[in-house]
């Protein structure tokens, strides 16, 4: 069983190239989450079986600062997904319907009967003046499943930084390298600009909102990304902009290789495949969500990607693009083989 959580796409996302390489390593796979989590690997691998999980319904509130506070009121709701997790997986082991779990920041889908792996580039859990406890927590959580596997590299050339890097761990840790479903490829330019927008509502439609004002009626020809996974492709042109409600793995790859600029959020999968294709970026963190507060003011200060506040973009910051190095990747590759050793036999 694969079953990332449903918090935005990235989860789900990157776990696309581990699920082709246990297909390739003859294992057979459930797929395993909710929301569009779950439809896109439903789209992705059409003839694998799925099931839908309870779903932890995590959003953001407009205002960016109350982040915290809202997840916290959510607590109760999480919790109780968390329970229900277990006794699906409980269920499913007593009937002998799987035989190993790779759970990405899933809590409850874990079995002492059978290897469980957990993903996470968390280690570290950033929430401002709560990110001791937060951490602690998490750490706990992961403690509970054989292995964690950090989708990323060990030394000091890494890419999450302080987040999947920490000082005397006590966790049973192996860093595997970047987990991307994208290729780099020479391309022609296509477009000089790409929107690529992902994560839980409402703020993703108001970044949409706020780059559609800024973008459109310019001289730049641009493709926006909305990252809102329905049940049939759609597109669309508005003046200088044309539109896709989602692109599956093989298209995102042309389009990020055919555009010159890519301006995203900063989240962490986001990051790992702008990495592996070596493009140069511009990052816009979600409001309030430390994690991508950090990594966006990490890459800045190592002179990656620049990055701003949602509320004070404008085009005028792409200029400082060319003050920026881009990213350049540093992954050997993923042992597939040696990572599905922990399956093999069980």
């Amino acid at each position: 069983m694969v079953a990332p959580l449903h918090w935005g796409l990235g989860h789900a996302t990157r776990c696309i190239p581990i699920i082709k390489a246990l297909l390739e390593n003859n294992f057979k796979v459930l797929l395993a989450s909710d929301g569009a989590a779950l439809q896109l690997l439903q789209k992705e691998f059409p003839n694998l079986e799925s099931i839908e999980l309870p779903s932890y319904r995590i959003s953001y509130p407009k205002n960016g600062s109350h982040f915290k506070w809202n997840m916290f009121l959510k607590l109760p709701r999480i919790l109780k997904a968390f329970y229900s997790e277990k006794k699906i997986i409980k269920k499913l082991v007593s009937e002998g319907k799987i035989d190993g779990i790779i759970s990405d920041n899933r809590f409850g889908i874990r079995s002492s009967e059978i290897p469980s792996v957990y993903i996470t580039h968390q280690l570290n859990v950033l929430s401002g003046n709560t990110s001791y406890f937060s951490t602690k927590i998490h750490q706990n959580i992961i403690n509970k499943f054989e292995v964690c596997w950090v989708p990323d590299i060990k030394d000091s050339n890494n890419l999450s930084g302080k987040l999947g890097h920490i000082s005397n761990p006590n966790l049973k840790i192996k860093y595997i390298g970047l987990l991307s479903r994208m290729s780099k490829v020479t391309l022609p330019k296509k477009y000089d600009v790409l929107l690529l927008l992902s994560g839980p509502e409402p703020q993703r439609s108001l970044l949409e909102e706020k780059l559609i004002t800024h973008f459109k009626g310019t001289k730049l020809k641009v493709l926006l990304i909305q990252g809102t996974l329905e049940r049939e492709q759609k597109t669309e042109t508005l003046e200088n902009i044309t539109f896709y409600n989602f692109m599956l793995s093989k298209d995102l790859e042309f389009a990020i290789n055919e555009s010159e600029i890519i301006i995203s959020r900063s989240g962490y999968t986001t990051l790992m495949d702008l990495a592996i294709l070596e493009k140069k970026a511009f990052f816009i963190p979600t409001p309030g969500q430390f994690e991508q507060e950090y990594l966006a003011k990490r890459l800045s200060d190592l002179k990656i990607a620049p990055y701003c506040e949602q509320e004070t973009f404008t085009i005028e910051k792409l200029k400082e693009i060319d003050s920026y190095d881009g990213f350049k990747a540093n992954n050997k590759g993923i042992n597939y083989t040696n990572l599905f050793r922990l399956f093999e036999g069980k």
